[in-house]
């Protein structure tokens, strides 16, 4: 299964994830997946569900990972795996204001991450992408960053002359390559050198949003989410976000319209209108 991932292109975290979750489910029958029955890999999905009340996400990694090893490698096509469909979530995304995004980077202490998470609400990078930014990927004459984005494809976005300096003041600080946001300042061989772990990154977020009084239950994700929503509010088109952003369908960047203060300006007066009487 792991070399068919390879010969099919899967990034490395997606064959690991996929592995994961068929292994989970050879822990689950004590057995090889290759003596689990269509009943049994039924049964499993169901108890998944029912049981342990898997999240939405968690579940469609679980769906993937097995119905591949499956289909793909084992040649089992079992009328069940067409049948494990997680549903689908709406979940509106987490928006942070202009003043809030400055507010909660304005406590990030460490150089690393607060250039790093910087740079990710300045260019709308996943976080997988804004650790991976390397030296060579800053093109200061043309202003635009190279994204090594997600599923192998690689996108240009642009870069402001701020976000430009910032990225060259720090790299000042390490001159280490090719990681831009290395793990260790402090130049190393390129053997032991690597990017800023996501982890770290994530608890640096975590610690100055608490710091920061915003209550809202924002992740480094929510920076990508407000950069297009402030994106859209400042009149930039949304064929055009939906290209920074690397997003494959318009209808995954459309949902930034429901987001903005144009769109809750247009709803707050007539409301005010319909309750001012109650």
């Amino acid at each position: 299964m792991s070399e068919d991932l390879q010969l099919k292109g899967y990034s490395p975290k997606t064959q690991l994830a996929y592995l994961q979750a068929v292994q989970k489910l050879a822990r689950h029958y004590a057995k090889s997946p290759s003596a689990i029955s269509e009943e049994e890999l039924r049964a499993y999905f169901l108890h998944l569900t029912r049981v342990e009340h898997c999240a939405h996400g968690t579940l469609k990694i679980a769906q993937s990972g097995i119905k591949f090893c499956f289909a793909v490698t084992l040649q089992k096509h079992w009328p069940v795996l067409g049948l494990i469909r997680p549903g689908k979530e709406k979940k509106l995304p987490v928006v942070l204001s202009r003043t809030e995004v400055r507010t909660v980077l304005s406590c990030v202490r460490a150089p690393v991450y607060r250039v790093c998470l910087n740079t990710i609400y300045a260019c709308g990078l996943r976080i997988s992408e804004g650790v991976a930014v390397q030296v060579s990927d800053v093109d200061g004459e043309r202003k635009v960053l190279r994204v090594r984005g997600k599923g192998n494809k690689d996108r240009q976005v642009p870069l402001s002359e701020p976000t430009l300096e910032s990225l060259r003041a720090f790299w000042k600080l390490h001159r280490s390559r090719p990681w831009l946001f290395p793990a260790h300042l402090q130049p190393r061989s390129s053997s032991q050198q690597g990017p800023v772990d996501t982890n770290n990154l994530r608890c640096a977020f975590q610690g100055a949003l608490g710091q920061s009084g915003v209550k809202k239950a924002a992740t480094v994700h929510s920076l990508r989410h407000s950069y297009a929503t402030h994106l859209l509010e400042a009149g930039v088109q949304l064929r055009l976000i939906q290209e920074i952003l690397g997003h494959r369908s318009p209808s995954t960047t459309a949902i930034y319209t429901h987001l903005t203060a144009e769109v809750r300006a247009q709803i707050v007066n007539p409301l005010q209108a319909l309750t001012e009487n109650l």
